[in-house]
């Protein structure tokens, strides 16, 4: 069943072709991973895919409905959430009352925010649950910004599955962690994946061990257009759609 799909993408900025014809489909089922130099359009990608920008002409369907550039919140009720390369904590919550932040806003009870948590067992049910599920549920009361990189990695990865999502795409989920840490973590994401029900996950990776480790499909963008999109063991074995997306180091490996 196609979850997510892409039709003819373009988006400029201003006279700058970004994206140009993007076309790509996500079945119930995959592991896909997004790859590419820098300013391949990976990011713009991300963005247009989320609903946070609308793209320039193209479609981006969701489950059926036309949702290019309704926005991540809009998005996220109809069950995709995202998670950022750069970890963004609030400051002076703890790590429970930062997964309560999405819980919340799922149950669309955001406007009651931490007042009334407390007493809320419902909410804090479910945030054990979620903090259970990626090895945080002996740091509910730290604060969050306390956290070590890879614990503030696997919280901001957390916050977006609190939100109970279908899909989840998660913008460089290992990057600024040690190389132990990072297969930590997809072990992690993927096992909760698992557990939650989420059908398809959708990532942007600069570390090729964890694309080739994780993923069922790859798809290689340059020039904001798309080279490849195969499986590991297709990409692995073409040198040229290496060399002209990771490069010659690459290959020497």
């Amino acid at each position: 069943m196609t979850l997510l799909e892409a039709v003819d993408v373009r988006k400029f900025y201003g006279t700058f072709c970004a994206l140009d014809g993007v076309s790509l489909t996500i079945a119930a089922g995959q592991f896909v991973s997004i790859i590419g130099p820098n300013g391949a359009g990976k990011t713009t990608l991300v963005n247009v895919l989320t609903g946070l920008l609308a793209p320039t002409s193209g479609r981006v369907r969701f489950k059926g409905d036309e949702v290019a550039g309704i926005g991540p919140v809009r998005l996220a009720r109809l069950g995709m959430a995202r998670s950022f390369q750069l970890v963004n904590v609030f400051p002076g919550l703890t790590v429970g009352e930062t997964l309560a932040v999405p819980v919340l806003a799922r149950r669309r009870r955001g406007g009651r925010l931490l007042a009334s948590l407390a007493r809320d067992r419902e909410t804090w049910s479910d945030v054990a649950e979620i903090a259970a599920l990626f090895g945080l549920g002996d740091r509910l009361e730290r604060p969050a910004r306390t956290l070590p990189q890879g614990d503030k990695k696997l919280l901001d990865v957390a916050s977006a599955f609190a939100l109970r999502p279908e899909v989840v795409l998660m913008d460089e989920p290992t990057s600024g962690v040690s190389t132990a840490d990072k297969h930590a973590i997809m072990q992690t994401l993927v096992q909760a994946a698992a557990r939650m029900g989420v059908q398809a996950i959708i990532q942007v990776e600069h570390d090729m061990d964890i694309v080739f480790g994780y993923s069922d499909r790859i798809v290689a963008l340059h020039q904001g257009r798309v080279l490849a999109d195969a499986t590991p063991d297709a990409v692995r074995a073409d040198e040229r759609l290496i060399d002209a997306v990771l490069g010659r180091s690459y290959l020497a490996r």
